[in-house]
């Protein structure tokens, strides 16, 4: 399978998926019932992000021509490898990326599944295989990666020890918790503050580039981000949030820390950049060349959100060189 044929796959992936298939709509619904942290919206919104950001064809031929991929298995030089890749399950298709980048740069692709998000992946990967069969002998699953050249593993900073621990001695990308963070001058408008709560609530702000925290100017008034916010507080209905939110107010009501409420959120001052479910966590300021600059090169940091910065709403919407971690995933692939 050449280049363009690989492109061409992908780019009638992208169309199925936004099609009314009766066959998605159910593998969608199912993903849902076996995860309920998967809002049928969620799905739609990441689904959506990767049709739009990854599944374009003049997209994908720009960016394979920006790495010189061979643009066949016979060119000389190229040997494919085996590549292992463990997915994580935090948000909908969170590896997708991962196998675009290891399926168009020839390479034959290893999974290993979430049990949190096993449904959605495996689905699409068997949809590509009932229109071209050789996508089998490209991509496969397994419970078990041994023997791959390479790895690329997503999880926690516990999960990265046991990554080093198996994967170490081979070529491989590891990747640790990540948050992402808004800086405030007070100056946003009514439209940003909105599209900043996109940045917050989206997948209940379990992604990396969910914003977890908020850096605003000394004396802020939250009373117009904590209104404009409760445009999320129909996920104060969900079961699973809504007892992380108890427990939350729970524990600074016992602690007597004081907190303000929106009812579907929390925003409590903190130094942490990482924040519990259903929290928000806020930092004052002074200076915010400071605030940039103790921000630079801090390996939990996925982006930075703010004017002049990753403009609001945006943060949770990908494009194809916006690696998770920062590192490139496809010069990895190609250096191989």
């Amino acid at each position: 399978m050449n280049l363009q044929e690989r492109i061409n796959l992908l780019t009638r992936l992208g169309e199925y998926i936004l099609s009314d298939s009766q066959t998605w709509a159910g593998v969608k619904e199912r993903a849902y019932r076996e995860n309920s942290w998967f809002l049928p919206e969620f799905i739609d919104r990441a689904a959506a992000n990767i049709v739009n950001s990854y599944l374009q064809e003049n997209a994908l031929i720009r960016f394979a021509e920006s790495y010189k991929l061979p643009t066949s298995e016979a060119s000389p030089n190229f040997k494919a490898k085996k590549i292992g890749i463990v997915m994580a399950g935090n948000i909908p298709l969170v590896g997708f990326h991962d196998l675009l980048c290891v399926f168009l740069t020839g390479h034959n692709a290893f999974i290993k599944t979430s049990s949190k998000d096993d449904t959605l992946i495996k689905h699409l990967v068997n949809v590509m295989v009932s229109w071209n069969s050789e996508v089998a002998e490209l991509i496969g699953f397994s419970e078990m990666l041994k023997g791959c050249d390479g790895y690329i593993a997503t999880g926690s900073n516990n999960t990265a020890g046991y990554f080093d621990y198996y994967f170490g001695k081979y070529p491989n990308i590891i990747r640790r918790n990540r948050t992402s963070v808004a800086i405030l001058t007070g100056n946003e408008s009514t439209d940003e503050l909105s599209r900043l709560a996109d940045d917050v609530y989206l997948y209940f702000g379990l992604g990396c580039r969910s914003v977890s925290k908020l850096y605003v100017s000394e004396g802020y008034d939250f009373t117009s981000l904590l209104n404009i916010f409760r445009k999320y507080n129909y996920l104060a209905d969900h079961n699973k949030y809504k007892n992380n939110y108890d427990y939350n107010i729970a524990v600074h009501i016992l602690n007597k820390k004081i907190f303000m409420s929106n009812e579907s959120l929390l925003l409590v001052e903190d130094d942490a950049l990482f924040s519990p479910i259903s929290q928000l966590n806020y930092e004052f300021y002074n200076d915010e060349n400071e605030v940039l600059t103790s921000l630079q090169g801090r390996q939990e940091l996925q982006c930075i959100i703010g004017k002049d910065l990753i403009p609001f709403g945006l943060s949770q919407y990908p494009s194809l060189t916006d690696y998770a971690d920062g590192v490139d995933t496809v010069r990895f692939l190609t250096n191989m």
